[in-house]
């Protein structure tokens, strides 16, 4: 019989992992938490192992279509004079594009070879050797082969069969919303630091993007849904602060704001039983460590691993996570210090990153 799998969440992760599943003969259905999909837009790179990922997909024209248009990035201080200049560092052939664009090129290649179920939720996994009994928040239970995590930071399915999982904070939180209007500039992302906190405006595709990234404590029990908080959050961190930020600040009550912690999972192993974990779910290294195209290669290699096993589901869990944890293990990591260097917590070490940037502008201006 085909083997039947239930993949939670239809973001970058699941919508890869239910085409690659099902283009090697699983049955895929996907249960997803929205009532339709919605990601943040914050703009992230497709490169190094994703992008023959899109390529054997087909979905690299549509990505190129919908990617951003920075050329670099220029740092600024409170009277928005340039402090250094730095082109984007990109590989041949990467691209950046809005997360929300991707997730949706993603979906609409996989919407016709898998079952897609919005608005539900997986609230109970049930597990024995042969397969997994799943109860949903508001489907019918029904039992699969196999179920795959592939929702985020904020895993049900880690939650649910992995509760010794550590979610460690790395001392940052994270806003965007749009801006409303086309940046200023449509070629360069402007980035202002502040010591602890930074903002940038991304011209992103036609419509400016606007991210906060500040240094903050752990809220443990904060409701990751709950707006109105993360609003308020965000202008208590940028009281006081200069350049654009007060006129910034006055769209935020307005504004669809996507909030969340910069974040690294720990886990010894990615599955137990007929459980396992993909994407953020599994490795989060959120903002700084190349999440979405991790995310991609990470599915891609889950299905082949699968179907290259010979029907031994275990075995093929077991050559997906050998094989996905060196791409992984070190990007997790250098998560804190890739923090140290985008938010520096002190003036000196501002100084310091500005004095780096400097340099660096006049090495690529030779």
């Amino acid at each position: 019989m085909t083997p039947s799998v239930l993949v939670s969440g239809a973001g970058v992760a699941g919508t890869t992992a239910a085409y690659w599943l099902a283009r090697h003969g699983f049955r895929v259905t996907v249960v997803e938490r929205s009532a339709g999909q919605r990601s943040s837009g914050n703009p992230v790179d497709v490169r190094g192992p994703a992008l023959p990922v899109a390529r054997a997909m087909g979905v690299l024209p549509a990505l190129r279509e919908r990617a951003t248009h920075a050329d670099g990035m220029r740092v600024v201080d409170g009277t928005g004079r340039t402090i250094a200049a730095l082109p984007m560092q990109t590989e041949d052939g990467a691209l950046e594009i809005p997360r929300a664009d991707l997730a949706a090129t993603l979906f609409e290649a996989a919407a016709t070879a898998a079952d897609f179920r919005f608005d539900d939720s997986i609230t109970a996994l049930h597990a024995d050797p042969s397969g997994v009994d799943v109860t949903f928040d508001r489907g019918a239970p029904a039992r699969f082969d196999l179920v795959v995590g592939a929702d985020g930071l904020h895993s049900a399915v880690r939650r649910l069969a992995f509760p010794d999982a550590r979610v460690e904070h790395l001392g940052v939180w994270v806003a965007t919303m749009p801006l409303g209007e086309p940046a200023d500039d449509p070629r360069h992302v402007l980035l202002y630091n502040e010591p602890g906190r930074v903002v940038s405006i991304h011209p992103s595709r036609g419509e400016a993007l606007v991210a906060f990234i500040f240094r903050g404590p752990d809220r443990p029990g904060l409701d990751h849904r709950d707006t109105s908080l993360h609003r308020r959050l965000v202008a208590a961190a940028y009281a006081g602060a200069g350049w654009r930020v007060p006129a910034l600040l006055e769209k935020l009550p307005t504004a669809d704001v996507y909030f969340d912690s910069v974040s690294r999972v720990h886990l010894p192993a990615w599955t137990r039983g007929r459980t396992t974990l993909v994407g953020d779910a599994a490795s989060c290294v959120s903002l700084f460590g190349d999440g979405s195209s991790l995310a991609m290669a990470g599915a891609r290699s889950l299905a082949a691993a699968l179907a290259g096993a010979g029907g031994d589901l275990a075995l093929g869990l077991r050559r997906y996570e050998a094989e996905h944890r060196v791409r992984t293990d070190a990007k997790v990591r250098g998560a804190g210090r890739a923090a140290a260097l985008v938010v520096p917590k002190t003036r000196l070490g501002l100084a310091a990153r500005n004095a780096g940037a400097r340099v660096m502008t006049l090495v690529s201006s030779h």
